[in-house]
């Protein structure tokens, strides 16, 4: 029997972008899977975390369809899970590529092979892949990144073709970029090399906005939920830009 409580999966859910998510669904009321490897930052009381490497589609699949099970129904799934590296093609060996490509593709592939079945079965459903603006622009020193973010935005609109007659519909949303520890990460690595003095770093990154200021993963989770909802009933297929401007120019 079909629980009344409307169902999430969230894949990298314990932080930045997927902990907004997860914090938004749960805060709707949803039931909320989070799919991370490392613990949560917060608590919620309609969070479950469950610790999963996307990389292993055994481990994807038994936490999705278990979950799937106890609760009747899924609802929406929001595959976030990824990994940023700087580095030209020069300087992406085939290891650190297939790694790039196992999380960030790889761990998509597997999450929405996992929830299609149920989705059928139900007629509906709404998958949100992260991509990136790099699905539409390039950036110098992200080649591996760039080819992973472009591949989820032909999956949003492969998977909503094919899926459409069962009332499923898939769409990516592009974040630009985003104020979260995966972005402070980044410019940690970028001041260690070059020497330069973070702050000025990080205003910089923000000047080159239109709008002036790096976005909040709040403001992207508020995006992906009216991406999941019924709001959005006659989208798919569709990529999503949340970039203060930056692809615009």
């Amino acid at each position: 029997m079909s629980s009344e409580q409307a169902v999430c999966i969230v894949t990298g859910g314990s932080v930045g972008i997927g902990l907004a998510v997860c914090n938004k669904f749960a805060g709707a009321g949803y039931r909320v899977l989070n799919l991370d490897v490392a613990e949560p930052q917060e608590r919620h009381g309609y969070i479950t975390w469950q610790q999963c490497d996307v990389t292993n589609a055994t481990q994807v699949h038994d936490a999705i369809e278990r979950f799937a099970r106890q609760h009747g129904r899924l609802d929406v799934l929001v595959s976030n899970a990824g990994i940023h590296v700087s580095a030209t093609i020069e300087e992406t060996d085939e290891a650190l590529l297939d790694k790039v490509f196992s999380i960030n593709v790889k761990g998509a592939y597997h999450a929405v092979q996992a929830v299609l079945p149920t989705m059928k079965a139900q007629q509906s459903g709404s998958i949100v892949l992260m991509s990136s603006d790099q699905a539409m622009v390039g950036k110098r020193s992200s080649f591996a990144y760039n080819l992973s973010k472009a591949s989820l935005a032909s999956m949003a609109r492969t998977t909503a073709l094919d899926y459409a007659s069962y009332g499923i519909r898939a769409n990516a949303v592009c974040p630009g970029t985003i104020e979260t520890p995966l972005f402070h990460n980044a410019i940690d690595n970028y001041v260690a090399q070059a020497g330069e003095d973070k702050q000025q770093v990080v205003a910089s990154e923000a000047a080159e906005q239109p709008l002036g200021r790096l976005g909040t993963p709040e403001e992207v989770a508020e995006l992906v939920y009216f991406l999941g909802s019924d709001k959005a009933g006659f989208i798919t297929g569709s990529l999503h830009s949340i970039d203060g401007g930056y692809t615009a120019q």
